[in-house]
């Protein structure tokens, strides 16, 4: 999808010059050789390291750690079934779809942020005005099956009337999608941040948030292998306390945490200031409570065909790191 937009390359260092990794290229990325108790941190577009980098929570770990950076769920997946990367940050959705292609994974930690952080946007100019308008219209959705914003298209669809058969779903990753709505090559867009966020920013027209239908609640996932590993689970549950304190820093102080962010990703920083404060800050150890808002997600997304089959959330929570 290059070909959508001429200045590609600007835009890409322009939304994520931190640094998005492909999968594939983390794959065998990992050395044989790495200390034991060394960590992986994957990430999203930068999100949770700037948060990291803001609060300086990681100055002085006892351990070696590196981060893999990605433009959405769906890679950063790919990576952490491989073992290639130990802490994945994703939302609830996206937690599901990976569970189901790696039973191994571990919910470790939960993170709590805005629901109205996806959103389906259309160009400034689109005749478009409603959701019930959608019907028989294309909609790219970023950036997998089984994405946070499938969910909200779908659930968006539902309050209307429409089903999933109403409309024309693509699935494009959130960097081609972002270049292909610049140029005006594709009207409805359904998505998050900090692409969502930026697209506003630029001008695109929200036509539904994520409020009332998204949970507004991410999680932090362990491999299989670092969940399993000894060595690895002290220094898996030092980084969750620290990136615990790191959200509770960003609230305190949203205009620094903002600025951190921007300068990151060199996003402008109204954007930034959107995105961060409706980011997922808040991280507590997974409770009951948060086993059963997933569950119910979960049973939703099965019963809508998001999910191929079920998924027991109990069953891939591990709370004994964050215990520990």
């Amino acid at each position: 999808m290059s070909a959508f937009y001429p200045n590609r390359r600007r835009l890409l260092r322009t939304l994520v010059a931190c640094g998005l990794t492909p999968a594939t290229a983390w794959l065998a990325s990992r050395p044989a050789e790495a200390a034991p108790s060394s960590l992986v941190f994957g990430d999203q577009a930068g999100g949770l390291r700037a948060l990291a980098e803001a609060a300086h929570v990681l100055d002085g770990t006892p351990y070696a750690f590196r981060w893999a950076n990605f433009q959405g769920a769906a890679p950063l997946f790919e990576a952490q079934r491989a073992n290639a990367v130990d802490l994945a940050p994703a939302g609830d959705l996206p937690v599901l779809a990976a569970a189901i292609g790696d039973p191994s994974l571990k919910l470790v930690a939960a993170r709590v942020g805005s629901a109205s952080s996806p959103g389906i946007v259309v160009q400034a100019d689109s005749p478009i005005r409603h959701v019930a308008e959608l019907k028989g219209k294309t909609v790219v959705v970023s950036s997998a099956r089984g994405s946070i914003s499938q969910f909200q298209l779908y659930g968006a669809l539902a309050e209307v009337g429409l089903s999933r058969a109403d409309v024309n779903v693509r699935f494009v990753l959130p960097v081609d999608a972002f270049a292909a709505f610049e140029a005006k090559q594709l009207d409805v867009w359904a998505t998050f941040d900090p692409y969502y966020g930026t697209a506003v920013q630029r001008g695109a027209r929200v036509l539904r948030d994520g409020a009332g239908i998204n949970s507004g609640l991410g999680f932090i996932t362990a491999s299989g292998a670092a969940a399993a590993d000894q060595a690895r689970r002290p220094a898996i549950a030092d980084a969750l306390r620290r990136f615990q304190r790191a959200g509770d820093w960003a609230v305190a102080h949203p205009d620094d945490s903002a600025r951190v962010y921007a300068s990151l990703t060199r996003l402008p920083l109204e954007a930034a200031a959107v995105i961060t404060r409706r980011s997922a800050l808040h991280q507590r150890a997974v409770s009951n409570d948060d086993i059963a808002t997933l569950q119910r997600v979960a049973d939703s997304a099965f019963n809508d065909g998001i999910l191929p089959r079920a998924v027991d959330v109990r069953s891939i929570t591990d709370r004994t790191i964050s215990d520990a």
